[in-house]
């Protein structure tokens, strides 16, 4: 699925249809265009045809996690410098450490808390377009 505003867009990959729903409630409303996947295969599957600014990506997800999706997305050409944001509940010592190991340039917690998910999300997005 793709909404089309133009602040810059972002693909959400997340497999929780209530996150994804918040998210996209969130997103559109900041006027950002939203992909969304619910699993690995889906969103490598829309990434063929398009590149966003910015991936929300869901850590923890059955068939491909998070980690070993962002690693993957990480060494496709011309995507290697797009900003990958964990969205994720593992919230335990070395978590954080461990989704910046994978190749994340950032981390939101669940619950998602809708103004860090906005100032994350622009900040990332103004770096990347400064890049």
């Amino acid at each position: 699925m793709m909404t089309v505003n133009d602040k810059g867009t972002i693909l959400c990959v997340e497999d929780n249809p209530d996150n994804r729903m918040l998210v996209r409630r969130i997103l559109l409303a900041e006027d950002y265009s939203l992909m969304e996947a619910s699993n690995a295969a889906e969103a490598l599957n829309l990434l063929k045809g398009a590149k966003p600014d910015l991936i929300l990506m869901d850590i923890n997800m059955p068939d491909m996690d998070g980690y070993t999706l962002t690693a993957r997305i990480k060494t496709m050409p011309g995507f290697e410098r797009i900003p990958i944001l964990a969205l994720t509940a593992n919230v335990m010592r070395g978590d954080r450490e461990k989704t910046l190991e994978a190749g994340c340039d950032g981390y939101i917690q669940k619950p998602i808390d809708i103004d860090e998910l906005t100032s994350v999300v622009e900040r990332f997005i103004a770096r990347s377009a400064n890049a």
